[in-house]
């Protein structure tokens, strides 16, 4: 017997998001961070010295190492970003390593569209059929849900920072979102489906997840062989033939890695839970409501399929001590369910959401604002007062092309403003519509009003031209010794200062004249100090220059 679904969608209900603002709304997102940031610390700078160790030569590609210090992990990422410095020596090699993981994001946007297309197309999840006609076309009711689920992946948060940097889980995310697209699209693309499948898992291993594969390979069997369909349960060897697939390459690439960690205890649940409520922010309250609107119908593959694959990087990011890269996989599947509750939200639910995006994302564009026009003009005082205090040093400078684009996207901004106040919208995606547009805009301001501030606070730039007075030439032989220091650090060195750094062995087995620490409360014997210095926007740790005596 089949239950009546919550979806109550009539024809207008179901209009599709213009292709333009569409387009719009991802090069907003994609664009912005592309061009003129250095790679910032942390993830993203360690991710880029191993591609630029591999590119210069400085590593092997089957073992890519900073400073002597070998990656941990598969090596497929860092070979995407080496290829593309290689292949485009002409470009800036942060730029050239950058542009490659772009293309990611828009695969894992475009991706994300058409799971939702084909997961709203099967038959348990159309909307209800009116007595006397005028419900959505089926094919119109896929097509705005799957604008939903792409606007309610743009909106998240947890994407933001971490869809735009060159790291080794964003890798990881598009192989999710293609081995999502494998499991929707079965019962219409049959090739498709078993191609992406094949793809996916052991691309997914060779970036760092094997575990995750092998689990995604297990229930995707499972849920494939309880199929309705004959062609997605003739899918599930193609899944067990692309777990085998993953376990062979995370054996050759040496991905295998022992992760989990319980170091915070009683404290853990409690800090996972506030780690899910902001990173997958808002589409996790709409997937919540989607699970319980949708409960009569949770074994139907539109919501059983996104459900499991959402609770495999759950698990992951908890056993990995609350780790927010693990659970960026879940933003794909998770963008899926929080489409399916969009045809059955209360109008006063909507419109809450609605004023809410409203309110928050133009006071966060007025305070983008205030603080550049501060910074440019001098007035009004106390913001670029507040600026030169927490970052020493720092000039602001200008740049007209960035402030025409921002300006673009301020009058943007007003307009979508403008048109969802209109009283004559009724596509349901529209609670979304204000969210990612707030999400984008947010973005792009920061990325062009705020880039310099941006890379003076996130790169080690500055960090880089304080050492270089006390440090051997560019171009010289000399080597300097740095063991114990981060990545991150060891990368703008080399890559970034261009020195010959070594940090694999102890200072005292160092051959090199001159070292690099942090944190050091007595000098060496053997060395001398001869500068302190610090990072412009860090008030805490400081880097001590020696020489050998």
């Amino acid at each position: 017997m089949n239950l009546p679904t919550p979806a109550i969608v009539a024809e207008r209900g179901a209009q599709r998001l213009p292709r333009w603002a569409l387009l719009a709304f991802c090069a907003a997102y994609v664009m912005p961070g592309l061009f003129g940031r250095d790679p910032w610390r942390n993830a993203d700078l360690s991710a880029f010295g191993f591609m630029a160790s591999i590119a210069s030569g400085h590593a092997s590609w089957w073992q890519p190492a900073i400073a002597g210090i070998p990656a941990e992990g598969a090596p497929l990422p860092y070979w995407i970003g080496a290829l593309a410095i290689k292949a485009m020596p002409f470009f800036d090699a942060a730029f050239a390593a950058r542009l490659p993981y772009a293309l990611v994001l828009v695969l894992v946007l475009v991706l994300t569209w058409y799971s939702s297309f084909h997961l709203a197309r099967t038959e348990a999840a159309q909307p209800v059929a009116f007595a006397f006609g005028g419900e959505a076309h089926s094919i119109d009711y896929a097509r705005a849900l799957a604008d939903g689920a792409l606007l309610a992946l743009i909106a998240s948060l947890g994407l933001l920072r971490l869809g735009h940097e060159t790291t080794p889980e964003l890798l990881q995310l598009l192989s999710v979102t293609l081995y999502l697209y494998g499991l929707a699209a079965a019962p219409f693309r049959a090739a498709k489906s078993r191609w992406a499948l094949i793809a996916s898992l052991p691309m997914l291993a060779a970036s760092g997840a094997p575990a995750v594969s092998l689990a995604l390979t297990l229930l995707g069997a499972v849920l494939c062989r309880r199929s309705s369909y004959e062609q997605v349960r003739n899918v599930a060897w193609w899944l067990l033939a692309s777990g085998l697939l993953s376990a062979a390459s995370a054996w050759a690439f040496k991905a295998w890695a022992w992760r989990v960690n319980f170091s915070d205890g009683a404290a853990l649940p409690v800090e996972m839970l506030s780690l899910l409520g902001w990173f997958c922010w808002p589409a996790w309250p709409l997937a919540v409501w989607t699970v319980w609107r949708w409960r009569q119908h949770w074994q139907r593959r539109h919501i059983l399929a996104p459900s499991v694959i959402v609770l495999v990087p759950i698990a992951t990011s908890l056993l990995m001590n609350a780790q927010d890269a693990a659970l960026l996989l879940t933003l794909p599947p998770m963008a899926v369910l929080a489409a399916f509750a969009l045809p059955t939200l209360r109008r006063g639910i909507a419109a809450a959401v609605d004023w809410y995006s409203v309110f928050f994302f133009s006071g966060c564009a007025i305070f983008v604002w205030l603080y550049y026009v501060s910074m440019q003009l001098g007035w009004p005082a106390q913001p670029l007062a507040n600026v030169r205090r927490l970052y020493v040093g720092f000039e602001p400078s200008f740049n007209p092309f960035a402030l025409v684009l921002a300006l673009a996207a301020t009058a943007a901004w007003l307009a979508l403003v403008r048109w969802r106040t209109a009283r004559n919208r009724h596509a349901f995606w529209k609670s979304l519509a204000m969210a990612a547009g707030g999400v984008a805009l947010c973005w792009l301001l920061a990325m062009t009003l705020w880039l310099p501030i941006a890379n003076y606070v996130r790169s080690n730039g500055p960090l880089v031209e304080h050492l270089r007075p006390y440090l051997p030439p560019q171009g010289s032989a000399e080597c300097v010794a740095a063991p114990g220091q981060a990545l991150s650090t060891l990368a703008a060195l080399e890559f970034q200062g261009h020195w010959h750094m070594q940090a694999n062995e102890p200072l005292a087995q160092s051959a090199c004249r001159y070292a690099v620490q942090s944190g050091l409360t007595t000098v060496p014997e053997g060395w001398e100090q001869i500068a302190t210095v610090r990072r412009p926007s860090d008030r805490v740790q400081s880097w001590v220059v020696l020489r050998r005596r």
